[in-house]
């Protein structure tokens, strides 16, 4: 591939993207909506169980080193008085719509990244063709813009919500001034003061020769992983000055080894190659269970609600998988042999080749830390049924030596649901599998599922539900996830 000699220079646009971030969402949302939380450290766990952990912490927890992650029992003993709270996503929903309702008056081109995060594209924006017209500065009004959407998101979703706003000339640099000043900050960075922000700084007023500047590390980039700096550094670069000087053959043929090189080549330099909306790869769902078990009815169970929600959100995008995946997560608190704190009561051989020793020791869990496994089908998933009975003979294939803590099911190899084109492979079909899964019997199912989900949608979850379902209230709760949100 030919590299234009333009872009091994910084991007000269004027900056138009915008990343909005919602400030310790789910435990500021609570404190808005609930006056005697403010000011005291405040948790949102999965579970409100000493081994359920941390979704979001208050700043106030975040200041006792309260982080995403953190297990309720440690999360107490950090901050005693902490309150935990188990998630509330009706809440969250809501403010994610009046959120993305607002954004939509600023710009049509508004695409969410999660629940808590934006990114908004000003290029045919009227709020800022507006303020252009009337002979403000392209950066001012940008600036102006971000400071309005602050003052309207505290009227909007209440006094106590603030978020971060980054601007830049690509995703990549508005998601990275987004990060600066927490909370309540805002950045804009451009060509003029890219190489400052790439080298220090916690706050606006940050300069390079003030002593209480924060030298910025690699793992602050949006994206940059431990894996990726151990590659960055094994080249000889140790900080994001360094990466935004690598030569472009080095960062292709040394570091990622691939055409990745080149995209982090130009995203640093603030060139948008990210704007790109990826095609689904994978519908999912997993869960933290509240009570650690091995018993294969449960987990039969539990896996029946998962196919369920899984299946939901497959057939709400008119998509059929050809894969099943499932995952099982295994606990950690307790040894293969069953004995309870393995690794406090058990003391290891200091001789890490004395192998006998460190089993014995319940060293060897490591062995048990999960469990998974994929496999293609030559039949289209999409009803509940078909997704469980998928999953199920996969559980069935499981070894199961410790309490699962964690189990997930993904359904991939998603294709649009199209009579025409399946009709094509009714004798194919028919020929290969059982009558279960030809042509006839899927779309009479496909019916079904689609009848109950309607039901479903408009009633409340789960009216209409599995037989092995009916006395599983609860046993799952509600989620909102944290990874990119199409429609809540």
């Amino acid at each position: 591939m030919l590299i234009d000699n333009k872009v091994s220079l910084i991007n000269a646009s004027l900056p138009k993207t915008m990343h909005i971030d919602l400030n310790s969402c789910f435990a500021i949302i609570e404190q808005q909506a609930n006056r005697l939380l403010r000011g005291r450290p405040v948790g949102v766990a999965a579970y409100d169980t000493p081994r359920g952990f941390v979704l979001a912490a208050s700043y106030e927890a975040k200041a006792k080193g309260i982080k995403l992650g953190v297990n309720v029992e440690q999360a107490r003993i950090m901050a005693p008085g902490i309150i935990i709270l188990t998630p509330d996503p009706a809440k969250y929903r809501e403010a994610h719509k009046l959120f993305k309702a607002l954004m939509l008056e600023y710009t049509p081109d508004v695409t969410p990244k999660s629940i808590d995060e934006f990114v908004l594209n000003f290029d045919h924006s009227p709020s800022l063709r507006s303020k252009i017209n009337v002979g403000i500065e392209h950066n001012q009004a940008m600036e102006e813009i971000a400071i309005d959407i602050k003052a309207r998101i505290k009227e909007r979703l209440g006094e106590f919500v603030t978020v971060n706003i980054g601007i830049g000339t690509n995703r990549f640099l508005a998601k990275y001034a987004a990060g600066f000043g927490k909370p309540d900050g805002m950045l804009l960075i451009d060509q003029y003061n890219i190489h400052k922000w790439y080298e220090c700084g916690l706050f606006h007023s940050c300069k390079p020769d003030q002593a209480s500047c924060k030298v910025m590390q690699l793992v602050d980039l949006p994206g940059i992983n431990v894996r990726y700096r151990k590659r960055l550094r094994l080249a000889g670069i140790y900080t994001p000055t360094d990466f935004l000087q690598a030569d472009i053959m080095t960062l292709k043929r040394v570091v990622f080894k691939s055409i990745v090189g080149y995209y982090w080549y130009l995203r640093l330099r603030g060139h948008e190659i990210d704007a790109v909306e990826m095609k689904r790869s994978s519908i999912g769902h997993q869960v933290a269970l509240p009570e650690k078990t091995q018993d294969i009815v449960k987990l039969e169970r539990l896996l029946m609600k998962l196919c369920e929600k899984a299946g939901r959100r497959l057939r709400k995008n008119n998509l059929y998988a050809g894969g099943i995946h499932l995952y099982l997560g295994f606990d950690q608190y307790r040894d293969h042999y069953g004995s309870d704190d393995a690794y406090v009561k058990k003391e290891p051989s200091a001789d890490p080749e004395d192998t006998t020793a460190n089993e014995a020791a319940g060293f060897n869990t490591h062995k048990f830390k999960k469990w998974s496994r994929g496999e293609k089908l030559p039949y289209r998933l999409y009803s509940t049924a078909d997704i469980y009975e998928a999953a199920k003979r996969l559980l069935h294939q499981a070894e199961i030596p410790l309490n699962v803590k964690i189990i997930s099911v993904t359904t991939f190899n998603l294709l649009p649901w199209d009579p025409e084109q399946l009709s094509l492979f009714e004798q194919e079909d028919q020929e290969l599998h059982a009558p279960e899964h030809d042509f006839r019997g899927v779309n009479a199912r496909k019916k079904v599922s689609d009848a109950v989900d309607a039901i479903n949608n408009r009633y409340g979850e789960f009216i209409v539900t599995p037989a092995t379902m009916m006395d599983m209230s609860g046993e799952i709760l509600d989620r909102v996830a944290f990874g990119q949100v199409r429609d809540v």
